[in-house]
């Protein structure tokens, strides 16, 4: 029989009802409270970063190709669809997918209203897929067999500025040498909650661009590359340039919109912070009450001593008290965090502004490996702050300790 945890398993049998008791109580409390505010607000921030990452990754891909230029403009130098990283990107086992694209400037223009909107191009190699959460009405353009589509998808923002719905039809102006104008027609319409796409991006038709900018089929402005789940981005950036065309260039994603990836960084900063004032706040709190049931405890204390008990047994005692206390408040913790967790994520029961945090709900991501590791960090951090009280139990004189009252 392991004599210190029996020894403590009777300490907290008797102490209900004693001051103790709702010591004890308050301890509990705190270890769950501080492991709940943990372990939701890393759920949330999880998801806040993964939900921006993915609007911005499915519009835009993880890296882009462009032709080398040192001009600084929304449309790019076209691309030949004969180039060597096209035909051979299959060899590289990282990429997941690749798609073409080609920007143009335009004016759209209804009845009563002009906007200023840059047309996104893209062809039959565009992946729907990632593309399925930004749509939240109508579906996606349709390609003819042949010719080039005059179908669009604009964003909300867009639709309700232009008060352009789904079916209708509107005029899209190209400010260029000749100008020139297309009839498009409305038949989706998408929203990021980013400003940097909801505000001038529409997607259209490849063949659209390509015959505004008196391109052969052969020609798009770059290519969006999707890399498999776990690649390092940096990493198959340096071997992208090492695989292109000398008058390619590789540019990651994550640092063409470097300002959003900088305050999601931000935000990883200051949680860290978070957790070890909440761990800072437990762990204070479970040596008072330990420091608190010593001093109840001092004429056990002195009998334990008077009987023969090391130093080391009876600071056992109550260190397994304290982990106690600690694993039932974890247990209460981790039950109420997934609770919260579950009902948000299924019910979205907390709504966000889009406007200030580019999402209209608070999302939840399960990581099952943060979870682990941040109960982990919790049960040592918290329970090697209980070794510090019980030193003060080799200060007790034993006689003393017997008659304290």
């Amino acid at each position: 029989m392991n004599l210190p945890f029996f020894i403590s398993k009777r300490i907290n049998a008797e102490s209900q009802g004693s001051f103790s008791s709702t010591i004890n109580k308050i301890a509990i409390a705190s270890v769950a409270i501080g492991l709940t505010a943990v372990l939701v607000s890393f759920m949330i921030l999880e998801g806040f970063q993964k939900t921006i990452q993915d609007k911005i990754f499915s519009f835009a891909g993880h890296l882009q190709i462009t032709k080398y230029t040192l001009a600084s403009s929304v449309e790019d130098e076209p691309i030949s669809l004969n180039s060597s990283f096209y035909r051979q990107y299959k060899s590289l086992d990282f990429i997941d997918h690749v798609q073409s694209y080609a920007y143009k400037a335009g004016l759209l223009k209804t009845d009563t209203e002009v906007q200023g909107v840059v047309i996104k191009g893209v062809g039959q190699d565009f992946d729907h897929d990632r593309f399925a959460a930004n749509m939240v009405e109508g579906r996606f353009i349709q390609f003819p067999d042949s010719g080039y589509s005059r179908e669009v998808i604009i964003s909300r923002n867009m639709s309700r500025l232009l008060e352009l719905n789904i079916g209708d039809k509107s005029l899209i102006y190209f400010v260029q040498n000749p100008p020139r104008y297309r009839p498009v027609e409305v038949v989706g319409i998408y929203s990021t909650d980013l400003e940097d796409f909801d505000q001038k991006f529409m997607i259209g038709d490849l063949g659209l661009v390509q015959r505004i900018n008196n391109w052969p089929d052969s020609l798009v402005g770059g290519f969006e590359v999707f890399v498999k789940s776990g690649t390092d981005h940096s990493l198959a950036e340096d071997v992208l340039f090492g695989f292109i065309d000398y008058d390619l260039y590789v540019n990651k994603v994550s640092d063409k919109y470097l300002q959003i990836f900088d305050w999601l960084s931000l935000l990883d900063r200051n949680l860290i912070i978070f957790l070890w004032l909440i761990l800072f706040v437990a762990a204070f709190n479970m040596v008072s009450v330990l420091l608190i049931l010593i001093m109840e405890r001092t004429q056990m204390i002195g009998m334990l001593k008077a009987l023969g008990a090391r130093h080391g047994l009876i600071q056992k005692v109550f260190v397994f008290n304290g982990t106690l206390l600690i694993l039932k408040g974890m247990l209460i913790g981790n039950l109420v965090a997934i609770t919260i967790g579950i009902l948000q994520d299924y019910f979205k029961i907390i709504p966000l502004d889009p406007v200030n945090y580019y999402m209209s709900y608070v999302p939840i991501e399960w990581n099952i490996g943060i979870f682990l590791a941040l109960n982990v960090a919790t049960f040592l951090v918290v329970n090697l702050t209980l070794i510090l009280p019980t030193f003060i139990i080799s200060r007790l004189n034993t006689i003393n300790a017997i008659k304290f009252s």
